[in-house]
This record gives C-alpha cells, structure tokens and sequence, in this order.
C-alpha cells in the first residue's frame, strides 16, 4: 500500500465456504477496507456481471478457487485511486483470477492492476460494459489461438445463442468472414451481426452434410464449438482441409477421436480456459475488441431490467444463473 494511497470501506459480497449447488449458496455482504499498491487502481464498481464460472467456483468444480473471498470476474467503474492521468476514467475489465483465486467484483469497490483495465465506451452503458469480460474474452482468445477469422473463411458456431456463441458470431462476421450457426432446437439467431448468418436445427438437419453444402464440399475453416463433447463429431466431420476446432466446454469430457480423419485432415484442437489467464493478460485481449465496440462492429449484450440485482440478493442472482438464464445477469452496488 503506497504512502497516499485513499482507503475505502467497500461493501463486498462474501461467500466463507464451498455449497453443494446454487440454492445451497449462503452468501453475505461484509464491509471491508480496501486500498491500493502502487501499481494498482482503487475502483468504485458500477455494475458486475454474474458468470456460470462464478456460480461452478462457489459450487466447489474449481479445487483453486479460495474461501472465503468475494466472488466476480467481470465490472465496469469509475478509477477514484491511481496515477493522476487515470484518476476519473470511466473503465472496465475481466480476469481468470479475480472472484477465484483473490477477491473478485461482486463488491461496491475494486482493487486492480493498473494495466488490467479498458477505457469504457462512451455508448455503453455501466451494465453493458460489465457484460462485456468473460464471453468477448473467451471467444476473442479463442480466435487468438486458432487464427483470426479472414474474409472468405467459414466459421461454424455450435451453440450460437449462449453469449460466447453470439460474442462469436459478432467477432467472426466484423472479420468479414461467412457465419453458420448451430442451435438444438428451432430457433433464431438472437445475437448481433454484421452480415446475415444461417442457422441450422441440429435436431432435424445433419450438421456436417449441411456444412459442406453450404460450402461446396470444403467444410468449415473454424469450428467454435461452446458446448463440447455433445457436438464433438458433428464438429469434426464438418472441419475443412486444416480446419481448426475451438474448445471452451465439457458435459462427459471423453469423446470417441478418430486420429486417422484427424491427421489426414491436417486438423487443429485448441482448448481454451479464460481462468487461466491474469487481469493484465485479459485487458489486452479486451483492447483488441475495443475498436469493434468503438466502430459499432461488435455490441454489448442487451441488459434487461429483471436481471439486475443488488449486492443483498446476489443469491438469487447466482441460482439464476446456475439456472442457465440467457439474461446476462448483472449485479449493482
């Protein structure tokens, strides 16, 4: 703690210990003091977005994640400590470690690394950029790692309604590239897009033949698979000549791979885990959106107004979100 650093006493969300699920959860709001280092920003939270991840470290699927802490990875708030040229800025950010393993965002103020954070757009409001973190960062690091999309390439979306599928799409289709997306049942593509996208049933419709109609016989270039083993093969079989398959989630964890079809296909896996990655790290994938949020391009996730909620009833936004709400839940001090 620097010599003139400001103290605060925020109130911050508290979870003391593991619960067996969602319901089970007992969190608490407790006043603690917060300071900063020197390298560090003392941040007033406006607004904090509730993530599955959040509610699965609570729940005891992450053995890293601390007790007690204050949980959160995701915010948006006003810099009240730091440099003098940062003092006042509007910002916001996401982090692998925040909420898990050190106390998160669930709070009315928040410590951070000077470099962690991201100059808010002025169209975007508190609640939208606070859902901006982990979905744009989990689907931007996923395109980091397998090649970001070109003009000319397909990307297939499996999943295309959940907010990394739409954070996918978004990002694919300002790329310039041609989007397919895939849904269980019948529906509509509900997310933003900068160029119209098919969306195939893969209740009624075989994915991979309709990928490769769709594409003259080629495949798809990028498959951004966010929901795992469920689509693994539908995935695989839909993959082009050096097609790469991104992977962010798991329901049995082991899948049949044929490694014949995989190496004669020239094919690459890239599994991607945004826990693994610091707040520093996270705010540079985050600067590389920033232009997309600046030009338009890429948009926040709409905010409705029953999926807000105070620190008092995080509770009840964590069951929402165990409860697979499609609302990007939002917590405000």
């Amino acid at each position: 703690m620097s010599a003139d650093a400001k103290t605060v006493e925020a109130r911050c969300v508290r979870l003391n210990a593991k619960a067996e699920n969602a319901v089970a959860l007992a969190p608490i709001v407790e006043r603690q003091m917060l300071a900063r280092a020197p390298n560090e920003l003392l941040i007033e939270v406006k607004a904090a977005a509730v993530n599955p991840s959040d509610v699965k470290a609570a729940t005891g699927l992450m053995p890293y994640a601390v007790f007690p802490r204050t949980p959160g990875r995701d915010y948006a708030g006003v810099v009240i400590d730091g440099p003098a040229g940062i003092m006042g800025r509007e910002v916001f950010g996401s982090s692998g470690d925040l909420g898990i393993r050190r106390d998160g965002t669930h709070a009315s103020h928040l410590v951070v690394e000077a470099d962690a954070v991201v100059e808010k757009p002025k169209t975007v409001s508190w609640e939208e950029a606070a859902g901006i973190g982990v979905p744009f960062v989990t689907a931007m690091e996923g395109f980091r790692r397998a090649g970001v999309p070109r003009s000319g390439e397909t990307v297939l979306v499996f999943g295309v309604n959940g907010k990394v599928g739409q954070a996918a799409v978004q990002i694919a289709s300002w790329q310039g590239a041609r989007v397919v997306g895939v849904v269980r049942r019948t529906e509509a593509y509900e997310g933003h897009t900068n160029a119209p996208i098919e969306v195939i049933d893969a209740s009624v419709i075989d994915v991979a033949a309709r990928v490769r109609e769709l594409t003259g016989g080629k495949g798809a270039d990028i498959v951004f698979n966010t929901v795992g083993d469920p689509y693994f093969q539908a995935a695989h079989k839909s993959l082009a000549l050096r097609g790469r398959q991104i992977l962010i989630a798991a329901i049995d964890r082991i899948v049949q791979f044929n490694i014949l079809e995989f190496y004669r296909g020239q094919h690459t896996y890239v599994g991607i885990d945004t826990l693994g990655l610091s707040s520093a790290a996270t705010g540079a994938v985050l600067r590389d959106l920033g232009r997309g949020f600046a030009s338009g391009h890429l948009k926040p996730f709409p905010i409705k107004a029953n999926a807000i909620y105070p620190l008092e009833r995080a509770k009840e936004a964590y069951v929402a979100v165990a409860g697979s709400s499609r609302d990007r839940v939002i917590l405000k001090p």
